[in-house]
């Protein structure tokens, strides 16, 4: 049976008919998905990258003053690409974080942990 013909046959109050109206609400997504393969099925990897942040707010609410928030957020997301890609990051920003003194506009992106790591010599 097919979630359509499903949904006409019971209660829509129900935890199958909520099911089926779930399901169905998704439904276009679910085919973008389908056609295009390296989409992600769920945000779990993003979802993941942003916990120790959440979890951090708490804890750093009441470090240092109010412009503290706008000064952190670059580097904790410089850490969590380097560690989403594998980095070192310690090495990486030592090599990076002198750069971003005075960058130049069209140098800052050869600053990213991304290009950091494609300058590395590759580990045989």
């Amino acid at each position: 049976m097919q979630i359509v013909e499903l949904r006409q046959v019971v209660l829509p109050a129900s935890a199958l008919g909520k099911a089926c109206s779930s399901a169905l609400g998704q439904w276009s997504r679910m085919e973008k998905y389908l056609e295009h393969g390296h989409v992600g099925i769920d945000n779990n990897h993003c979802e993941n990258g942003i916990r120790p942040l959440a979890v951090g707010r708490k804890n750093w609410l009441h470090m240092g003053s109010e412009e503290a928030g706008p000064k952190i957020a670059p580097i904790m997301s410089l850490l969590e690409t380097c560690r989403r890609l594998g980095i070192n990051a310690r090495n990486c920003l030592m090599d990076v974080l002198p750069g971003l003194t005075e960058p130049d506009q069209s140098e800052v992106a050869s600053l990213t942990p991304t290009q950091w790591k494609k300058r590395q010599p590759q580990a045989d």
